[in-house]
């Protein structure tokens, strides 16, 4: 039998929503546990500079952000460990959480903000190039290329809006489609047609970007013609959608028909009480630190008090 360990609020993910849960979770003398998961610091340490959350008016890298956020939270007093959650009982409480198939946790509390995973094309340039012109958010990192031609892939509305918000800064957008249609609703690809600077590119697969330490052009080819073409550009947005890391949760708890976990309206509770979820697992809207980190706050405040209602 492997041993428990009993503790007020447990939370699970690193990111910004979890690291804010962490600080305002301690700050309430809730003595928090954090476990960080596969990736501490959660998709901001896959980016490079961050310049559009408020309190660092030079832009800071996404890994050094993490790190501050981390830091702060553990000098709230936050208990942040390395570990993964791989199992989870919800029958009764307290919950309980098993981490790294070892150990149990006993919680009377338990945040989830475990985040989402960009879905990738699965290119072995995509991954050496992500950084550096590779990027899976255009609104994080679209400004870095103002005025310059840049490329997306995506068909669906989420795809569409970043095509959108790029043709504002970019002087040109190549969006390539698989298909000969699209996925999105009719009036985002209307807006995408009627945009001069927005270049349609039916049935088009994307073999290789170039470059070799940042993006310079991208290899494509016409799955109908057979053609394959070579694009300057200096950047490539992958916009095929991201799936939220709520695979544990299934059956346990309230999700969406794609994963991402429902919560209370005004509210980050799930449907069991003392279960909180916060940050991208549950948005699949904003997607930003800024609202993940939003999230985390909202999920201490309402665990704090749940808690507080057990007391008395």
């Amino acid at each position: 039998m492997s041993e428990t360990e009993k503790v007020h609020c447990l939370i699970i993910g690193s990111g910004p929503a979890g690291y804010t849960a962490a600080i305002y979770a301690a700050r309430a003398n809730l003595k928090p546990v954090l476990y960080q998961g596969l990736q501490p610091g959660g998709q901001l340490t896959i980016t490079t500079e961050v310049e559009n959350y408020p309190g660092y008016p030079n832009g800071i890298m996404g890994p050094q952000m993490m790190v501050d956020f981390e830091q702060q939270a553990q000098r709230m007093g936050a208990d942040i460990r390395w570990g993964l959650a791989t199992k989870v009982d919800f029958s009764k409480q307290p919950y309980r959480v098993e981490i790294d198939e070892e150990k149990w946790i006993e919680a009377d509390s338990v945040i989830i903000a475990t985040g989402a995973s960009a879905k990738w094309l699965g290119l072995e340039s995509e991954e050496r190039l992500n950084g550096h012109g590779v990027s899976a958010c255009a609104v994080c990192d679209g400004f870095f290329f103002k005025n310059h031609e840049v490329a997306i892939v995506g068909a669906g509305d989420t795809a569409c809006e970043e095509a959108l918000y790029l043709s504002k800064l970019c002087s040109m957008v190549h969006m390539f489609i698989r298909r000969s249609e699209m996925r999105a609703s009719k009036i985002m690809q209307d807006r995408v047609m009627k945009t001069p600077n927005i270049k349609v590119y039916w049935n088009t697969d994307t073999l290789e970007i170039m470059g070799e330490h940042k993006v310079d052009s991208v290899k494509i080819f016409n799955n109908k013609t057979n053609e394959e073409s070579i694009i300057p550009l200096r950047a490539f947005f992958v916009a095929i959608g991201h799936e939220p890391n709520s695979s544990l949760f299934k059956g346990l708890l309230d999700m969406d028909d794609q994963g991402y976990l429902i919560t209370q309206p005004d509210s980050t509770r799930t449907n069991l009480p003392g279960v909180f979820a916060c940050g991208d697992v549950q948005d699949k809207i904003y997607r930003q630190a800024v609202s993940a980190a939003g999230s985390g706050c909202m999920a201490a405040l309402d665990a704090e008090r749940y808690l507080g209602t057990l007391e008395h």
